[in-house]
């Protein structure tokens, strides 16, 4: 994997064959159904991420120990399915080479290809998605790859026990029906608020029984007051806060991570510096695991 001409995610100073982390942008937003422009959340992010120190005082942790390489973005393929088809590939590469993929939305129907990859090594394992929507539609707009399919598609792929979602607020009827049919497990939002963000995490990874976990992240998950430049804001949300703790817990299973859904076009960048923020936390996060 060549690295192409752009601006690279701060701290990405390392080659193909000497990094453990890869960064990939996907710029795509081809399904969007309210607010499109998170083809640009990729760039946004990575232009955002030279906002902070390098030193991470709460960890003591220098993020230039680590050896990490941007791959740039995924060429637009004008289709989801091809898109989904796109991201397998690039990722089964990152896996073969033995890094950990970090992938930048773009919108969330990309996740669906990150999760086949690690299928098509023969790995096993959970998902754990943070998300404001339930994404369960088994099509929407005549695409089973939209990004309102997100955990459908991916439960398809690791099966419907092994994923799990944190921060579900909005529901449609049919969405609903399914899940309680097919036996989804979730976590609403307002759970979260009444038991608190470290008893849902907890028992949401307990509840994911394979050993390595994807972790996928949908920036609306978050209120929109600390993250308002999205695709399908959802007010009565979680806290930037409750994100960072989840991605601490994840943290020593987790063994990949998307980032989806920054829409760069309806804030002045605090959504996208958040993103770039959370994609640090999760550096330092497993650079300290040896």
């Amino acid at each position: 994997m060549q690295r192409a001409r752009f601006l690279h995610f701060a701290e990405a100073n390392a080659e193909w064959d000497e990094a453990r982390f890869a960064i990939l942008g996907v710029p795509f937003d081809g399904t969007c159904s309210y607010r499109p422009g998170s083809k640009f959340g990729p760039n946004a992010i990575r232009e955002a991420s030279y906002n902070f120190e390098i030193y991470h005082q709460e960890h003591d942790f220098d993020l230039e120990e680590l050896s990490i390489f941007d791959a740039g973005n995924l060429e637009e393929c004008g289709s989801a399915d091809a898109t989904v088809d796109a991201v397998e590939e690039q990722v089964s590469q990152m896996l073969a080479a033995g890094k950990f993929p970090i992938l930048l939305g773009g919108e969330h129907s990309i996740t669906s290809g990150a999760v086949k990859a690690y299928r098509a090594m023969k790995r096993k394992v959970g998902v754990l998605q943070f998300d404001a929507h339930l994404d369960f539609r088994d099509e929407y707009l005549g695409q089973r790859n939209s990004h309102a399919c997100a955990s459908r598609r991916i439960s398809d792929i690791v099966g419907v026990s092994n994923i799990t979602l944190v921060g579900v607020r909005s529901i449609c009827k049919d969405e609903m029906a399914d899940a309680k049919r097919l036996k989804l497990k979730y976590f609403t939002a307002d759970e979260v608020v009444e038991r608190g963000i470290a008893a849902v995490v907890d028992d949401a990874l307990a509840y994911l029984k394979p050993k390595d976990i994807y972790v996928t992240v949908d920036i609306d998950g978050v209120d929109p007051a600390y993250a308002p430049g999205v695709g399908t804001p959802e007010p009565f949300g979680l806290t930037d806060r409750d994100l960072k703790m989840l991605l601490t817990k994840a943290a020593p299973r987790m063994v990949g991570l998307d980032l989806v859904e920054v829409c760069p076009p309806f804030d002045k960048g605090n959504t996208a510096a958040l993103a770039a923020r959370l994609v640090r936390e999760v550096l330092v996060l497993k650079g300290k695991q040896k």
